[in-house]
């Protein structure tokens, strides 16, 4: 089953934390997870990637976990919203968790003068 979820906004240029919980253990320790972030889903440039490797993803339970954008990651969204989906990539075959999320950029009010 697929449910998209929007989640709160991203300012570009900050730092953005979403916790995300699930009703079952999705998000079992030592597993690992990726996720593209993209304008739309047919868009073929890749905007962002998040990793665990690199930070992106971290595990806060078997039912709770917490993507994380750095400020450089958000700085280059485009206003209007992004979609991502979440990917547990240490199974073989990778398994798609049927979490997709489109989450709307917004520009922010307060900002640096060089933006």
């Amino acid at each position: 089953m697929r449910e998209t979820v929007e989640g709160p906004a991203i300012l570009p240029g900050y730092p953005y934390r979403l916790r995300l919980a699930s009703e079952s253990p999705l998000f079992l320790q030592g597993a690992q997870f990726y996720a593209q972030v993209r304008q739309s889903t047919s868009a073929g440039e890749i905007l962002a990637e998040i990793a665990s490797q690199s930070g992106g993803f971290a595990r806060l339970s078997d039912t709770e976990i917490e993507l994380v954008l750095s400020a450089a990651q958000t700085a280059v969204l485009p206003l209007g919203h992004v979609v991502l989906d979440l990917i547990r990539t240490d199974l073989n075959p990778p398994q798609h968790l049927g979490i997709f999320l489109e989450l709307p950029v917004l520009q922010p009010v307060t900002r640096s003068s060089a933006s």
